[in-house]
């Protein structure tokens, strides 16, 4: 095997390189190509995110400028020929909201649901965790998929299921009462059991979501400190309050963030089973501007929603004061 002399290779070293050890000018990378080289990467890129950008200022951006427009406006069905008739009105549409007594129902109800069914889902969810988590050895798995099940689940076809379940006379809920000699009410037509019912079905519904990310904390939780506690003398109940509960925090803001935002914009139930009746019990804020755009008031309909708007943001600002690491 034949060897090159050193002297060859320190020779061409000396070629390629200069005393400062650095590649002659003519070898290093030019400017200009290096700015040609960015403003390919740069178009590439725009290129690329074009379908995105073009998506979301169709169905996005624009939706939300015309909508905020139209809050402002007095905006009817019929201006949608002649858009150059609509008066610019500032906030006589909210201000018209606001004398609605129906809109102060459909406030009320949307209430009543967010206050009722938010804690209830999380501790019916929470519950569900820890049962899974320490309670229940068999079958986990089996009862994790029958927890969530109903959350991939098409809102649609769980109400009409509820729907279905519930009628007065066919209904299997009060079939099974008729066995015991209770006469069961017309539940979705009584002002007394409308809304319960929806919350009893949201909790039912939304429970799983809850469940698996409050699983998923309580898993993290390091085993050493609960080992701790329990040398200390703490029983059960307060190694979960002092010790588990307090590691949950950020488990329990997500899962209290997403699920009060959903419950906010509750439309589908009401939707679909009662049409916000009977008399306006079931009637949501996101129904009520629903069937104002139906009607033609896309003003007020457009309001109606930039009211709901302010409202998650106030109950999102208000879990994450009380939920929130205090750390």
């Amino acid at each position: 095997m034949t060897t090159m002399p050193t002297s060859t290779i320190a020779g061409q070293g000396t070629e390629e390189r200069d005393a400062a050890g650095r590649q002659p000018a003519a070898r290093r990378r030019n400017p200009v190509l290096r700015s040609t080289a960015r403003g390919r990467q740069t178009r590439a890129a725009w290129v690329l995110a074009a379908p995105f950008l073009a998506l979301f200022l169709a169905f996005m951006l624009l939706p939300v400028v015309w909508s905020t427009l139209m809050s402002l406006t007095d905006t009817q069905s019929a201006d949608l020929r002649t858009p150059l008739n609509v008066s610019f009105t500032g906030f006589d549409n909210y201000v018209r909201l606001f004398q609605d007594p129906q809109f102060f129902t459909a406030l009320r109800n949307t209430a009543v649901f967010v206050l009722v069914a938010l804690p209830l889902t999380l501790a019916a969810g929470l519950a569900a965790a820890v049962a899974l988590d320490s309670g229940i050895r068999r079958f986990r798995a089996l009862f994790r998929v029958g927890f969530y099940l109903p959350v991939i689940t098409s809102i649609v076809a769980v109400a009409v299921v509820w729907k279905t379940l519930l009628e007065p006379h066919a209904g299997l809920v009060n079939t099974v009462l008729a066995w015991f000699g209770i006469d069961g009410p017309a539940w979705l037509a009584d002002t007394r059991f409308a809304l319960p019912v929806m919350i009893v079905m949201a909790v039912w519904r939304n429970l799983g979501t809850v469940m698996i990310i409050m699983l998923a904390g309580l898993q993290s939780v390091p085993q050493s400190l609960m080992e701790a506690a329990e040398l200390d003398g703490a029983g059960a109940w307060q190694r979960f309050w002092r010790v588990t509960f307090p590691l949950l925090r950020p488990a329990l803001l997500l899962t209290a963030v997403t699920t009060g935002i959903g419950y906010l914009q509750f439309f589908d139930e009401p939707f679909v089973m009662t049409d916000g009746g009977p008399l306006d019990s079931t009637l949501s804020t996101t129904l009520y501007a629903y069937q104002q755009f139906g009607n033609g008031n896309y003003g007020i309909a457009s309001a109606a929603g930039y009211v709901v708007f302010v409202l998650i943001i106030a109950l999102t600002v208000l879990q994450f004061r009380m939920l929130r690491d205090k750390d």
